[in-house]
């Protein structure tokens, strides 16, 4: 074939293309809403009319990955050797979303102590204080783990522990605020930030109502409108079916139209914890765990997993969402409201557990200490370096009160995927 001809026919195939092109109607979009109404015909943008800002299409935050949402099976897909029962399988949908990569380290943790070091009270900074007493062991000799791990260099990436679920959530907010505060100082070229990002509080009636509640209040009154398009929807924490959906990463065992080649117990495929490619990798450890009964990390020279306590938060191979310890590591907080009944009542879509609606905590003998179900339970997942490998597969769930801490907790930031489904 003579290269004249080839040029001509990429000619042809251009003006078809432009053609093609050309022929279809432009309807307006977010990015390019056009300069009037489509439903009144009035212009944007007038001196004293509505006001459409420029806007290119939503954007991740700083350590965000982009999950795309979908349908999939939530619950416990392995044998409930706990016999807990409590997280039976339903297929259910996700809405697209943002998760943090990594878990949040010790040195995103001390950014945050020192912003509202100087901004808020001493009361607000020290309810914010991690309780570095949770390594404390009268017959363990953590000592150093009590006085260093939170502060000392070596430590900064390795994830923040000792935090409580209200700890965890006021993060979130003061979060979003320096995030967005530093998005509109760049985007409005004033190089000024917009608003404070003081957490403050205003009863002690309820702690955790104050601590959440007041520090959204001040982030929500300082932010620039969300129709300027220059910050981003509020960081929060993920809810458990969101946080499940991530975490077994199903997007990596699909194949032509919606066909899946396998299930998965883990963040990865098949029933082993090591690595089963060839190579250098093989058979090293996929995540952070305890192998038995005093084994933390296998032997010197042959250290299983690499890490007798946490690890640093890129230790280990990301998921096929490209999140990182989605188990193992550090167990992590999640929104929801603990019931060992939930699945029976939750949405189809988007499920969670905000408080007791249709499961009240009245129903359970909490003040004759036959339970100890109340409003302030929260689950957490994951699995932990303290933990056996049953605890590493996302369907398991525990709780914890929400002003309580341990040294296997830590947490991670979700965001809504606003106005994308890819």
């Amino acid at each position: 074939m003579s290269q004249k001809y080839q040029l001509k026919r990429a000619a042809y195939v251009l003006l078809a293309v432009a053609a093609f092109a050309a022929c279809k109607t432009k309807h307006p979009t977010s990015v390019k809403p056009g300069k009037t109404s489509t439903a009144t015909g009035i212009a944007y943008n007038q001196k004293e009319g509505f006001q459409v800002k420029k806007f290119s299409g939503p954007k991740a935050g700083p350590n965000l990955v982009f999950i795309e949402g979908g349908r999939f099976t939530l619950g416990a897909l392995e044998e409930d050797v706990m016999n807990s029962r409590d997280n039976r399988e339903r297929t259910v949908s996700i809405q697209s979303f943002y998760m943090d990569e990594t878990e949040i380290a010790n040195i995103h943790y001390l950014e945050y102590l020192e912003a509202i070091r100087r901004d808020s009270s001493e009361e607000v900074y020290s309810r914010a204080l991690p309780d570095t007493t949770v390594w404390a062991n009268p017959l363990s000799f953590n000592d150093s783990y009590v006085t260093q791990y939170l502060r000392y260099p070596s430590f900064r990436y390795y994830p923040v522990v000792g935090v409580s679920w209200v700890q965890a959530n006021d993060y979130a907010a003061w979060r979003t605020g320096a995030v967005n505060a530093d998005l509109y100082k760049k985007g409005n070229g004033s190089g000024k930030k917009s608003g404070g990002m003081k957490l403050s509080r205003k009863s002690k009636k309820d702690p955790a109502a104050e601590t959440v509640q007041g520090a959204e209040s001040n982030v929500a009154a300082n932010k620039p409108s969300l129709e300027s398009g220059l910050i981003l929807p509020d960081y929060r924490l993920p809810t458990e079916a969101e946080w499940e959906y991530a975490a077994k990463a199903l997007i990596g065992t699909q194949y032509v139209d919606e066909n899946q080649s396998n299930q998965r117990i883990y963040p990865w495929d098949g029933s082993s914890v090591r690595n089963p490619k060839k190579g250098r990798k093989q058979g090293q450890m996929l995540s952070n765990f305890k192998r038995g009964r005093g084994d933390y990390a296998g032997i010197a020279g042959r250290s299983n997993d690499g890490a007798i306590i946490t690890e640093q938060i890129y230790a280990y191979p990301a998921n096929d969402f490209g999140l990182y310890n989605m188990a193992g590591n550090v167990n992590e907080w999640v929104y929801d409201v603990y019931r060992p009944l939930s699945f029976q009542v939750e949405s189809d879509l988007n499920p969670i557990r905000r408080n007791g609606y249709l499961d009240e905590a009245k129903n359970y003998d909490k003040k004759g200490n036959q339970s100890i179900i109340d409003d302030k339970l929260r689950v957490y997942k994951g699995g932990s370096w303290n933990d056996v490998a049953y605890w590493l597969a996302p369907g398991t769930r525990r709780f914890m009160d929400q002003d309580s801490a341990t040294a296997t907790i830590g947490f991670r930031c979700a965001m809504i995927g606003v106005g994308r489904n890819r």
